[in-house]
């Protein structure tokens, strides 16, 4: 038998594993609630749902360009209009397979084996473990603890004076921990990377999910940078598989190179539903309140019951939480949670390689209910 490939051993998504083995405890009848992974409990709005339903009654479930409907791009292209005020060509929005195969693209067009890229510490996992796969080398700079968890201008130039990047991603609001970067330190990210010509890439799947601030996107600072965006958070899409990405002019033909031979095209179905999802705007403010609502009842209960802050949610639907007065094995102690209370939430290994261990994200996307009996069962179950 032959040998795997060294991309193989890439670490474990262990949300996945989690979500893996609750569904398997729930389908043999365990009251599991999943607050492992970042799955909005409401459907698509029913905007979405009605232009499904026309486009898989017109048959339209075929191949489009690599770069995705135009129409849909249009839609993309004006929503950067409405809700940023910055207009951008629907030339330059690339329709994905969800934020994962953006992923994919950017790094395959924009960095060889063996180049340097940053990312925040913690962080979503999948940009460590595709980076890794693909062969360049991970700089995970660490984002500290309480309002400063985030990147920081001067923390990306301390590392590419050690060793030069090529490039540097982070996401705001970020994964695992809800912080949103201020409008003066992400002018400062990009101009610190423009002037050491580090390629800035912005993950913005989780915009429109910030409770206090508006959305600043890249795109208000700079022209050359390259944002990635999906339909799976705000819009409740997930298992839609539809995102986006905004190029720079130079990039496109590059990326739908790649996209062509990788992925041909994006759903064609999911396509014409996204295109509605702008107007599903009132259902999924709704959706929204109720996300605040869970994290103001997780804001008061999870500290009293020892789960200290290690950041604050300032935006997404995520309470990433120190649990280091319960365990030094985070991942021991989510399985022990799932297997005694039913109550899946990731551990802090998924995010943070050094200090996970002491930590976990509890994910607030689920219903009201939900969350009131999950924060019944932790504080019994700690207190105990």
């Amino acid at each position: 038998m032959s040998a795997f490939s060294a991309r193989s051993e890439i670490e474990p998504f262990h949300a996945m594993d989690l979500l893996a083995k609750a569904n398997h405890q729930r389908s043999l009848g365990a009251p599991v609630i999943s607050m492992a992974v970042g799955q909005p409990a409401d459907p698509a709005p029913k905007t979405v749902l009605l232009a499904a339903e026309k486009a898989l009654k017109d048959g339209r479930i075929g191949y489009t360009d690599a770069l995705g409907l135009r129409s849909l791009r249009e839609a993309i292209a004006q929503h950067y209009a409405d809700h940023y005020g910055v207009s951008v060509n629907p030339s330059r929005i690339a329709v994905t397979t969800g934020s994962s195969a953006a992923f994919n693209l950017a790094f395959l067009v924009y960095f060889n084996p063996g180049d340097r890229v940053a990312i925040t510490r913690p962080g979503y996992p999948a940009y460590r473990n595709i980076l890794k796969a693909l062969g360049l080398e991970v700089v995970e700079i660490g984002a500290g603890e309480g309002e400063d968890s985030n990147l920081t201008a001067e923390a990306l130039a301390v590392a590419h004076a050690e060793k030069p990047l090529k490039g540097v991603l982070f996401a705001s609001p970020a994964n695992p921990t809800g912080a949103v970067l201020s409008a003066k330190e992400l002018r400062a990210i990009i101009e610190t990377a423009r002037e050491r010509n580090i390629r800035v890439l912005s993950d913005e799947i989780y915009h429109r999910l910030s409770y206090d601030t508006e959305d600043m996107t890249a795109l208000q600072v700079a022209d050359d940078v390259t944002i990635i965006n999906s339909f799976s958070k705000y819009y409740c899409m997930t298992g839609w598989r539809i995102g986006w990405m905004v190029l720079p002019e130079s990039d496109i033909r590059p990326v739908e190179r790649i996209a062509q031979s990788l992925y041909i095209s994006a759903p064609e179905l999911s396509q014409h539903a996204a295109i509605a999802a702008f107007d599903g705007t009132a259902e999924l403010e709704l959706v929204k309140e109720r996300y605040r609502r869970n994290r103001a009842l997780l804001n008061v209960q999870l500290p009293a019951m020892g789960l200290k802050f290690a950041a604050p949610m300032d935006g997404a639907f995520y309470a990433y939480c120190d649990v280091s007065k319960f365990t030094n094995d985070s991942m021991e102690l989510a399985h022990k949670m799932l297997s005694e209370i039913n109550i899946a939430a990731t551990p802090g290994r998924d995010f943070d390689p050094l200090d996970g261990h002491r930590t976990m994200r509890f994910s607030y996307a689920g219903s009201e209910a939900e969350m009131q009996e999950a924060v019944r069962r932790l504080s019994g179950w700690l207190g105990r």
